[in-house]
C-alpha cells in the first residue's frame, strides 16, 4: 500500500505516510480504516508526509472522492482540522496543492503546505524539530 498512518493519541495527532507512487484508491482504504479506528478522534491535527512520494495516479475522480471522505469525517463536529502536508519535493507540493484546493469550501479544515519538517511541526505545537525525535518522543 502506498499509504499508512501512524495515531499518536498522547498528543492528538496523526501521522500519514505516502511512499512511492499514491494510488488513490490505497488513500481511501487507508482512510476508512482510519476513520473506524478506536483512537479516531474529529479534529485530530494530521501531519501528511509527502516527502517520500514519487508520483500518483493522476487519478482526479478518486481524489475528490478521498477528500469527500475526509471532509464528512472533519466537517462534522464543530471541530478544526489542522493539516500540514510536508513536501520537500515537487511533486509532493504538485499533490498538496490539489488537496489544499480542495479543501476552500470547507472552513473547519485548516490546511497548510510546508517544505520544512522543523517548520511543519512547530506550526503543529510540537517542540520537536524533526520526526525522529517526534517518533522517539512518542514511543
Amino acid at each position: 500500500m502506498s499509504v499508512s498512518f501512524r495515531i499518536l493519541s498522547s498528543i492528538g495527532l496523526v501521522y500519514v505516510r505516502y511512499d512511492g507512487l499514491a494510488n488513490m484508491t490505497d488513500t481511501l482504504q487507508a482512510f476508512a480504516t482510519y476513520s473506524q479506528h478506536p483512537e479516531f478522534r474529529p479534529g485530530q491535527k494530521q501531519f501528511v508526509d509527502l516527502s517520500a512520494l514519487t508520483g500518483w495516479d493522476e487519478d482526479y475522480l478518486e481524489l475528490m472522492k478521498a477528500q469527500a471522505k475526509k471532509a464528512e469525517a472533519f466537517t462534522g463536529n464543530n471541530t478544526e482540522t489542522l493539516i500540514i502536508y510536508y513536501a520537500p519535493t515537487e511533486v509532493g507540493k504538485k499533490l498538496a496543492r490539489l488537496a489544499l484546493r480542495s479543501w476552500e469550501p470547507f472552513p473547519s479544515v485548516v490546511p497548510i503546505l510546508q517544505d520544512n519538517e522543523a517548520e511543519a511541526l512547530s506550526i503543529l505545537g510540537l517542540p520537536q524539530s524533526s520526526l525522529n525525535q517526534l517518533f522517539s518522543a512518542a514511543g
